[in-house]
Order: structure tokens, then C-alpha cells, then sequence
């Protein structure tokens, strides 16, 4: 890829001509339908999703980081779509070399060539806000993460095209929404500072250094700027390669258990997590070790956030009518002068059901991921609650803290369930 388009106005048109892609695959399709009633509504969603991610491909950064966001929950989209987004995880098209050379020029004032002893100009892995090459210096193997051009100025703007589709989608209003997007903008600006997320891998590498079977890589400040970092090259697979070599259940578990103990001793002891759980941000070893990549999406709670959600977790709460909605109150999903009380029951009864399902690794000491039955009543319940018009027509619910909570154990529990993890689950209650 020669260029990005980066100004607001080369990014709207990149949209607006995508829109007319789509609108012209529904042409397509309900032509067919006249001929052949049986025509598929899969064949329309494979076409737009194909159409929606070769724009985002090309747009980079946030647009197509919330593919790749969409792409991790199977009850929100039809699965032609979250098909195609999961390519955002692990490749995407890369820039072109003469690009990757005017990057480290406006940021270091020399070229790659000039900083390290060798440097490869063909991208090793392509995502959606950088690209990742191999060099070396002092020895060692190095992986170099540049930034694409334009995608941290183009974050707000990028969510602000992305805004009126939402609202669109599920009938919200800019005041029921605004604090949620402001939630997901501050995350992604944080996201293209590079400098942040070299400190924030430190930081939480260190305080997670005691945890079985995690490695992290090591960072090189001198190396790094708002824009590239660089970090020690780290050997092994991402998921489907790693589970192509049919590894032991042993190993599995191990890997399981350190993933398990990783997220929630930073969620119960640091307040904080790798907000970012999805597979391309893991390298997994033969060995029963577990690279943890990429801290630029780090979420920090609140302290009454964590301490409300921890009471939630605790077994028997949802059975406490008194206390249950009490708690449901502080985290925003009802609110505490309901004028219809019987849609607040429904509410309750729905938000019920989805805690006790959530919950059910936390309540007993071992949990099995491979449990099949236990995934389809998850994604049922998340189908249930995507589809449900109450649910849909009112204003969106809950606290904007929890949108990267759900997002990070959503796709936790889907790394488990694809390890087939049976693991120790009580250790932090």
C-alpha cells in the first residue's frame, strides 16, 4: 500500500464511495431474489463485509480497529462479517517501503537503515494501527512497530463518521451515546501513543513478572518514539498455528492458567488490564509459555467500579433481589428512579441471567472451557440480548467502564474455550 488517506475529507469520501458499494450489493441481491427466491441473504452479507473491509483496510487505524473489535462478538453480526474481520487480528495490507522510510525520517531524522545494523522493509505482520519489521541491534533480534501515517490525528474524526451508522443501527441518540464513544476515543488516542504503551509494557510486565508461564518482551527506549517502538523479537505462534501443531491438553491448560491468572490479577490487584484480548496479541511457546504483545489499549478503573464488580462476582448475589439491584444501579444498567417498572424488571431479569452464566468459571474451584454447552448458552444469551426490541429501543445501558471489561473476558473466554482449558477459576475470590 502506497498512501493512506488521512485528511478528514479523503476519509469521508472513502466512506461515502464504500456506502455506494453497499448500496449497489442490495441492488444485486434483491435482483436475484426476484429470479430465484432462494437466493441466500449470506451471499448479500459476504459481498458488504467484503466491500466494508477492503475500505477499512485502507483507512487503517480506528475504522479498522472497530472491525476488528466487531469481529471478537459473535451475537452482534452475521458470521459472514465477523469472518472477514478477523482478519484485522492478525494481517492486514502493509505500507510500502519508501513509506516506511519517510516515518522513521520525520520521527528519528535518519532511515531504519541508519539506526539498526540490519532492518527488514517488508512488513513481517500488518494490523490495523501499525506494521511490525524485523532488525537487529546489539545482538539481537529486534521486532520494530511503525505506526501508520495519519491514524492518531484521525482518530476523532474516524469516530465521528463511524457515529452516525450506530445511531442508525440501533436507534440511539447523540446524548445516550456520547459518553460511551468518548470511553472507546479515549482509549483508541491512547492507542497511537507509542511512548505510553512502552511504559505502560514495562510497568505492568514488572508487576506481572511472578505469574507462571507469562514472558513479555523487552523494550528499547532509545529506540522508540510517539510513533515506533521497538522490542525484543519474540519466538513463537499465534493460536491457530499454535493449535495446528496439536499440543498436549497439559500445555494447553498451563497456557490457560497463565491467562487466566494474568488478567485478573490485574483487574483485583493493580486495577488495570491489557484491555486488548484478541489472538493476535499473544505468542504462544511449545514449551507451555505465553508471549503478552501489544499494551497499547490498557483500561484503569476506577476504584468504586472495581469494588461494586467484585461484589457482583461473588456467588449468591443475583439472588439477593435487595443488594442485586442495588448493584445494578451503581453500574448504570438500571436506573435508580425507574418510571417503568415493569420493563426495570425485565432489565433485572435479563441482566440476571447473563451475571449468572458470566459467573459460573468464578463459583466453582475448576472450570473447563472445553465445555461446549457452556459457549452455546453464552452466545444463545448474547444473541437473546442483541435481538431483544426493549433492549434495543431503549437507551443504551450501563457504564461506559465496563465496555472493555466485557470486551477483554469475551475474548479471554474465547482463547480458553478454543485451548480447551480446564483450569483452577476461584484463586481470586
Amino acid at each position: 500500500m502506497n498512501e493512506i488517506p488521512s485528511s478528514k475529507v479523503e476519509r469521508a469520501g472513502k466512506f461515502m464511495k464504500t456506502g455506494l458499494k453497499v448500496g449497489g450489493n442490495y441492488i444485486k441481491h434483491y435482483a436475484k431474489k426476484l429470479v430465484n427466491s432462494d437466493t441466500p441473504q449470506s451471499e448479500l452479507d459476504r459481498a458488504n463485509a467484503a466491500d466494508i473491509y477492503e475500505a477499512l483496510s485502507e483507512l487503517k487505524g480506528s475504522a479498522l480497529k472497530a472491525a476488528q473489535m466487531l469481529s471478537m462478538d459473535q451475537s452482534l453480526l452475521p458470521k459472514e462479517y465477523t469472518q472477514k474481520f478477523a482478519e484485522a487480528q492478525y494481517n492486514a495490507p502493509a505500507l510500502s517501503g519508501p513509506l516506511v522510510v519517510k516515518t522513521f525520517e520525520r520521527h528519528f531524522g535518519k532511515s531504519p537503515f541508519a539506526l539498526y545494523d540490519s532492518f527488514e522493509l517488508q512488513a513481517v505482520h500488518a494490523a490495523s494501527i501499525g506494521q511490525v519489521h524485523k532488525a537487529t541491534k546489539y545482538g539481537k533480534d529486534l521486532a520494530v512497530k511503525i505506526q501508520y501515517p495519519g491514524v492518531g490525528d484521525s482518530v476523532i474524526s474516524d469516530l465521528n463518521l463511524v457515529k452516525p451508522v450506530a445511531k442508525r443501527l440501533f436507534g440511539w441518540k447523540d446524548k445516550d451515546i456520547d459518553m460511551y464513544f468518548q470511553e472507546v476515543q479515549e482509549r483508541l488516542v491512547e492507542e497511537t501513543d507509542y511512548l505510553l504503551e512502552q511504559k505502560r509494557g514495562i510497568d505492568i510486565s514488572q508487576k506481572c513478572a511472578h505469574i507462571a508461564n507469562l514472558t513479555f518482551p523487552t523494550y528499547f527506549p532509545e529506540l522508540c518514539s510517539q510513533r515506533i517502538i521497538t522490542m525484543e523479537w519474540v519466538k513463537g505462534m499465534h493460536l491457530e498455528a499454535f493449535l495446528a501443531t496439536n499440543p498436549s491438553q497439559e500445555i494447553c491448560n498451563t497456557i490457560g492458567q497463565a491467562l487466566w491468572d494474568f488478567y485478573n490479577f490485574q483487574i483485583h490487584h493493580l486495577q488495570q488490564m491489557h484491555a486488548d484480548a484478541h489472538p493476535g496479541n499473544y505468542l504462544f511457546q511449545e514449551n507451555g509459555q505465553v508471549c503478552i504483545l501489544d499494551f497499547g489499549c490498557v483500561k484503569v478503573f476506577p476504584q468504586k467500579f472495581i469494588t461494586t464488580y467484585r461484589q457482583v462476582l461473588e456467588a449468591g448475589v443475583v439472588e439477593n433481589d435487595a443488594l442485586f439491584r442495588k448493584l445494578c444501579i451503581e453500574m448504570e444498567a438500571i436506573r435508580e428512579n425507574e418510571p417503568d417498572k415493569a420493563l426495570e424488571a425485565k432489565f433485572l431479569e435479563l441482566i440476571r441471567g447473563g451475571i449468572k452464566l458470566l459467573c459460573l468459571p468464578f463459583h466453582t474451584e475448576t472450570f473447563d472451557f472445553a465445555d461446549e454447552a457452556y459457549f452455546t448458552s453464552l452466545y444463545a444469551y448474547g444473541k437473546q440480548a442483541s435481538e431483544n426490541k426493549e433492549l434495543r429501543s431503549s437507551a443504551p445501558r450501563g457504564t461506559p467502564h465496563a465496555i472493555y471489561m466485557n470486551r477483554t473476558y469475551f475474548g479471554l473466554f474465547s482463547i480458553l474455550h478454543e485451548l480447551k482449558a480446564n483450569i483452577c477459576t476461584r484463586n481470586f475470590l
